[in-house]
């Protein structure tokens, strides 16, 4: 694997306002996730990658090259934006080949390139309607559309499964790590580590604009796994399955002080903790009515690993 991208310390600020600070690495050919929570500065840092906004300090190369105002180089790069600013009278078939035109492809060139993205990503049939008739799945697909329709060798993809349902995510899953195996990088953002998961196992955890770690996935996942989770259950007799927990060493602390049907665990083995509570309930013969994780998110992994 070869080095595409590398920063050096790259910071950007809003003001008074930290967007992204000192951000030093490398990211080779492949897929890397980008894993934070919203607000993070993942949206920062693919902007700056992509030279949309220019550094406060520091650096970013692309093949060895600056970013910022290199036009030959946007030919290279395939963005897909977290956000949407589409002009919505215009069609799918519109917006596409308009950008296409932007990358002086000729007429034939166009019309192939545009009908060969719009059909990756099943938009061929709708290409004619209007985007503001679009559903929130299809918006992201035509995101997705417009930012592989020039064939570039880097995709950058902020938070493309936003808005998608299940089988769309599948789908656009397979296709990203088929772009891979085609040779392309892929820088890919997420709040969702599953979402990552799914796609790389070369994984950039960023939080408060920082880097916080990079690695393979199994890293990755022995830093979030020592976050102690808190599981809500809802059931019929909470103090019942509760006892059966007391005396597990990865049980923490159990407690009753919310709603009379409820009780809140507090583990640092989750899988344990699950593996464990179906055969309870079944044994005891008591319903469930809800099992939640109120703290099941990035936001509260990465406050409980920096010690807030």
């Amino acid at each position: 694997m070869r080095e595409i991208i590398k920063t050096e310390k790259l910071s950007k600020w809003y003001g008074n306002i930290l967007g992204l600070s000192d951000v030093t690495l490398s990211i080779e050919s492949g897929i890397t996730g980008l894993l934070g929570p919203n607000g993070a500065g993942k949206s920062t840092f693919l902007k700056l990658l992509t030279g949309q906004l220019k550094a406060s300090i520091g650096s970013v190369r692309i093949e060895g090259e600056k970013v910022r105002n290199n036009h030959k180089l946007f030919s290279k790069i395939g963005f897909c934006p977290e956000g949407d600013s589409f002009y919505e009278e215009m069609t799918g078939w519109d917006f596409v080949t308009g950008l296409l035109k932007l990358h002086n492809c000729s007429s034939s060139e166009i019309e192939k390139k545009a009908h060969k993205a719009l059909d990756i990503v099943n938009l061929e049939k709708n290409k004619d309607r209007r985007i503001k008739t679009y559903s929130r799945g299809m918006r992201q697909r035509l995101k997705f559309a417009q930012a592989i329709s020039h064939e570039p060798e880097i995709l950058i993809l902020d938070e493309p499964l936003n808005g998608m349902d299940p089988l769309g995510r599948r789908k656009l899953i397979r296709l990203v790590k088929t772009l891979k195996d085609e040779g392309k990088t892929i820088i890919v953002s997420s709040h969702v580590l599953p979402e990552i998961e799914a796609m790389t196992n070369n994984i950039i955890l960023i939080h408060q604009g920082k880097i916080f770690a990079q690695g393979d996935i199994h890293y990755i996942r022995d830093l979030i796994d020592t976050h102690p989770h808190m599981i809500s259950v809802k059931c019929s007799d909470p103090r019942k399955v509760a006892s059966r927990f007391v005396n597990q060493d990865y049980i923490l602390n159990i407690d009753f002080s919310g709603e009379k049907d409820t009780f809140v665990v507090k583990t640092n083995n989750r899988d344990k903790f699950f593996n464990r509570l179906p055969s309870i309930f079944i044994d005891e013969g008591i319903e469930v009515i809800e099992i939640t994780s109120p703290d099941d998110n990035l936001q509260a992994v990465f406050d409980y690993l920096i010690g807030d």
